[in-house]
C-alpha cells in the first residue's frame, strides 16, 4: 500500500507543490500582515496624539496600501492551498480505494478470505480516509519554514536578538509539539484505528446475524459487545483529544514566552514603540506559523496505523496479480476418466460437507487449489492465469450474497452492460421475473439489505439469474434449488435445461437432489477427502447411489 501511496504522491506532484506554495506564501502574508499592521497602528496613535502637524506629515496610504495587498495575497494563497491540497487528497483518494479493492479482489484466497466483511470494509473506509492527511497537511514544513524566515527577518530589523528570541521559540514550539505526537498522539491515534476497525467487524458479524440474536434471546449480549468495542473507541479517541489538547497548551505556553520576550527585547534594546509592537506581533504569528505542522503531527499517528494496517494485507502487486499461463475451457480431475468441454453437463452428489463446494472455489481459484488436482484448458489449476480462470465460470454459491439496492444493481454485477431484455430473460429463466414484475417497480425493485425483502428462494433465484447473464463458457451452480417448492423447482431446472441448450455452455452442478442431477450427463459421488484435502470421487454407477 505504502508503494500505492508514494505514486499517488508523484502523480499529484503538480496540485501538492501549489499547495506548498500556497502555504508558504499564506505563511509569509500573515505574518508580514500583523507585523506591519501592528506597526502602523501604533504609530498612526502616535502621531495623532503628537498632534496636527504630525498627522499632516504621516503616511498612511502607502503602509494601508502594502497591508490590503497582504490580506488580499493571504486570502488568494489560502483558497489556492486548500484547493489543490484537497483536491490532491480527494483524487488520489479516488483511485486508492479502487486499486485496493481490486488488489484484494485478486488477491490470493486465503487472504480475501481471511477477513470479514466488517474488517474489509474498515479498510477501504476509515484506514483510506485516515491517509488523506498525507496529502492535505504536505503544506505545513513549507509554510512553517516560510513563516519562521520572514518572522525572524522582520524581527531582526526591530533588534538582533529579538530575532533570536522568536527563532528559539518556534524551534521549542516545533519542538515540543514532536514529543508529545510520539509519545501521545500516535499511540492514540493508533489505537483509534484499531479499536474503529473492532467495532465494524464486531457490529457487521452481529448485524448479520440478527435473526439468531433475536431467537435466542442474545440480544443484550450483542449490545454489550458492541458497547464495549465502542467504549474501546471512545477511549482511544480521548486518548487524541488529550494529545491535542497538550499541543495548544505548549503552543500556548510558547506563543505567550515568544510575544513577551521578544516585545522585552525590542524595548531594552531601544526600539521605537512602533517597531516594538512589531515585533511582538511577528512574534505571535510566528509562533502561530507552527500550528500546521502540529496538525500534521497530531493526526500523523492514525495516518500511520492506517497504512501499517494496510500492509498488512498481503496483497500482490497488480501488475504480477494473476500472472500465469492461459487456459481453455476444457476442466479434468485427477482420479478420474473425464475430460469435460462444453456443453458437457456434470453434477457433484452426496451427502453435505464431504468438500463439493470447496472442491469448485478450487476449480475457480477462489480457494487455494491443491497441486495436480484439478486442470482447466490441460493445465494445472495452479498454474493458470487466475483472472483467465475466473472468466470461464459463472458462478451462483450456496450462500447467496446480494447488494442492498435494486433488482438491476443486482444483476449488473455479473454484466454491467447487460440490457434490460437481457435482464427480464434472466429472471424469467430463473423464474423470478413474475415476482419482481407484481412490485410495480420492475428492475427498480430495492431488495434491502442482504435481499431481506426477498424470500430466500427468491434470494436464491436472483443469484441464479445473475449467474445467467455472465458470458462464460460453463455454469457453476451449488444447489440451485434448495429451499424451492417441487412445483418451482421442476420450473427452474426445466428453464435451467433450455438455457443451456440455446447458450451452448457447460454445467458443473453440486446438488443432494436427485432432480437437479438428472439435467447431468455424468455425476461423481464424494467419498470424503484424504489427508492432503483432495477428495475420493467416483462415477455413479446407477440411481440407487444417490440414496
Amino acid at each position: 500500500m505504502r508503494k500505492l501511496v508514494e505514486a499517488e504522491i508523484a502523480r499529484e506532484g503538480l496540485r501538492l507543490r501549489i499547495a506548498a506554495a500556497g502555504g508558504a506564501v499564506v505563511a509569509m502574508a500573515a505574518v508580514a500582515l500583523l507585523g506591519l499592521s501592528g506597526w502602523f497602528i501604533t504609530g498612526a496613535a502616535l502621531a495623532g496624539a503628537a498632534g496636527a502637524g504630525a498627522v499632516a506629515t504621516f503616511n498612511y496610504l502607502t503602509p494601508s496600501a502594502t497591508i490590503r495587498l497582504f490580506a488580499i495575497l493571504r486570502t488568494v494563497s489560502r483558497y489556492l492551498e486548500r484547493v489543490a491540497g484537497h483536491e490532491a487528497a480527494l483524487a488520489a483518494l479516488s483511485r486508492l480505494r479502487p486499486a485496493l479493492f481490486r488488489a484484494l479482489a485478486k488477491s490470493p484466497p486465503q487472504t480475501a478470505l481471511a477477513l470479514s466483511a466488517g474488517e474489509a470494509s474498515a479498510r477501504l473506509v476509515e484506514d483510506v480516509d485516515a491517509i488523506q492527511t498525507l496529502f492535505i497537511r504536505r503544506s505545513a514544513p513549507f509554510a512553517l519554514g516560510a513563516g519562521a524566515a520572514v518572522s525572524v527577518g522582520l524581527a531582526a530589523l526591530t533588534h538582533p536578538f529579538c530575532a533570536v528570541v522568536i527563532a528559539t521559540v518556534m524551534a521549542l514550539s516545533v519542538r515540543g509539539g514532536l514529543s508529545i505526537a510520539r509519545r501521545h498522539a500516535e499511540p492514540a491515534g493508533r489505537a483509534t484505528q484499531t479499536a474503529l476497525g473492532r467495532l465494524k467487524d464486531v457490529s457487521s458479524s452481529l448485524a448479520a446475524a440478527v435473526p439468531e440474536l433475536r431467537a435466542y434471546g442474545l440480544e443484550a449480549w450483542a449490545e454489550a459487545s458492541v458497547a464495549q468495542e465502542a467504549d474501546a473507541l471512545e477511549r482511544a479517541r480521548h486518548g487524541v483529544r488529550v494529545a491535542e489538547g497538550q499541543m495548544q497548551a505548549w503552543q500556548s505556553a510558547c506563543l505567550a514566552v515568544g510575544t513577551v520576550g521578544a516585545l522585552a527585547t525590542a524595548v531594552l534594546g531601544g526600539a521605537t514603540s512602533p517597531m516594538a509592537a512589531l515585533a511582538a506581533l511577528v512574534a505571535v504569528t510566528g509562533v502561530e506559523a507552527t500550528g500546521g505542522l502540529v496538525q500534521a503531527l497530531l493526526q500523523s499517528g492514525s495516518a500511520r496505523a492506517a497504512l501499517d494496517r494496510l500492509d498488512e494485507l498481503p496483497v500482490q502487486d497488480e501488475d504480477v496479480v494473476g500472472r500465469g499461463k492461459p487456459v481453455g475451457a476444457r476442466v479434468g480431475v485427477a482420479g478420474l476418466d473425464l475430460d469435460l468441454v462444453p456443453p458437457m453437463r456434470l453434477g457433484l452428489a452426496r451427502v453435505s460437507g464431504c468438500g463439493k463446494t470447496s472442491l469448485l472455489e478450487r476449480l475457480m481459484r477462489l480457494r487455494p487449489p491443491l497441486p495436480g488436482e484439478l486442470r482447466l484448458g490441460g493445465a494445472p489449476v495452479e498454474a493458470a492465469d487466475t483472472d483467465m480462470v475466473r472468466d470461464r465460470f459463472a458462478y451462483a454459491a450456496q450462500k447467496v450474497s446480494l447488494l442492498d439496492g435494486s433488482v438491476r444493481q443486482n444483476l449488473a454485477l455479473a454484466r454491467a452492460e447487460a440490457t434490460e431484455a437481457e435482464m427480464w430473460s434472466a429472471l424469467e429463466d430463473a423464474v423470478l421475473a413474475a415476482r419482481v414484475r407484481e412490485s410495480g417497480q420492475g428492475l427498480d425493485m430495492p431488495i434491502g439489505s442482504g435481499g431481506d425483502r426477498l424470500s430466500g428462494g427468491e434470494r436464491r433465484r436472483l443469484s441464479l439469474a445473475r449467474a445467467y447473464l455472465r458470458p462464460a463458457s460453463w455454469l457453476v451452480l451449488d444447489e440451485p434449488t434448495e429451499g424451492l417448492d417441487a412445483a418451482t423447482e421442476e420450473q427452474v431446472l426445466r428453464r435451467l435445461d433450455a438455457r443451456l441448450r440455446a447458450t451452448g455452455q457447460g454445467l458443473i452442478m453440486v446438488s443432494h437432489r436427485a432432480a437437479g442431477l438428472t439435467l447431468c450427463d455424468r455425476v461423481v459421488l464424494v467419498e470424503g477427502q484424504d489427508t492432503s484435502g483432495a477428495l475420493r470421487l467416483r462415477l455413479r454407477g446407477g440411481q440407487r447411489e444417490l440414496a
